[in-house]
């Protein structure tokens, strides 16, 4: 048993990924059975990785989750700052400007007013409860945009894991709630069409729940919704340590 830990605890990395593996497959598939699909497995597996990370906490007394458990001191390095970052550069370097082309001006505006309205949302909420730190109330307000956002600008501009933590929460809160509303309020907002889906995915901007969300309503639509989805978190990511910083410095 003694090997058996050392060789585990030595590649702990790859014991992470395995475990993530796992956590995946689990989500995929309660979401697949418990709710048809009309909730993303991605926000299961979020929700049970913000548990294990309390769980950790309260195991150890430490203060970076389950990363504090030896056999998973893997997901520090897993979850941590350089691979979330390439990941979303990843992602960027998918996208093709002229795809966004295709969406028109509506597309555009759509992107850029999603941002800021969700945005001024979180902030909002992070003042209602308290915050009078720009960069706590700017993280919040990133969250509010997406789950990627969030961190993104929170560490950017040098926040505490609580608030960073708490704008994952709410931006998982957002998504979960598109992915249940989108096929309630579709047929009442003309969801129904490539263009409108665009539109869509710009102003929401959660690729997690707009592409479930209109898979619930036509899986035909999901390409276009989560195309500008993707250009939203992009530009959620550039303005949130940057100008929206700035304008939330200025007022506090």
């Amino acid at each position: 048993m003694d090997i058996f830990e050392t060789v585990f605890v030595r590649n702990n990395l790859i014991v992470a990924f395995a475990v993530i593996g796992v956590i995946m497959w689990l989500s995929y598939f309660l979401a697949d059975k418990l709710t048809a699909g009309r909730i993303h497995g991605s926000a299961i597996a979020i929700a049970l990785g913000l548990l294990a990370a309390y769980w950790g906490g309260l195991t150890t007394g430490g203060s970076t989750g389950v990363a504090d458990v030896a056999l998973l001191g893997g997901i520090g390095l897993m979850g941590g700052g350089m691979m979330r970052d390439f990941a979303i550069v990843a992602t960027a370097f998918g996208v093709h400007l002229s795809e966004l082309k295709k969406a028109g001006i509506a597309g555009v505006i759509s992107i850029f007013a999603g941002v800021i309205v969700s945005f001024i949302v979180g902030a909002a909420v992070a003042v209602m409860f308290g915050y009078t730190d720009a960069v706590a109330i700017t993280t919040i307000g990133a969250g509010a945009v997406t789950y990627i956002v969030g961190p993104v600008t929170g560490d950017a501009l040098g926040a505490t894991d609580a608030v960073i933590t708490l704008s994952v929460a709410a931006g998982l809160v957002k998504s979960i709630l598109v992915m249940i509303g989108t096929p309630l309020v579709a047929k009442s907002i003309g969801l129904d069409n490539p263009q409108s889906a665009m539109v869509f995915g710009g102003l929401m901007g959660t690729t997690s729940g707009v592409a479930a969300g209109l898979a619930a309503t036509d899986p035909k639509l999901v390409p276009y919704g989560a195309m500008t989805a993707t250009f939203y978190t992009g530009v959620g990511c550039l303005l949130g340590p940057s100008i929206l910083f700035f304008i939330v410095s200025a007022i506090y």
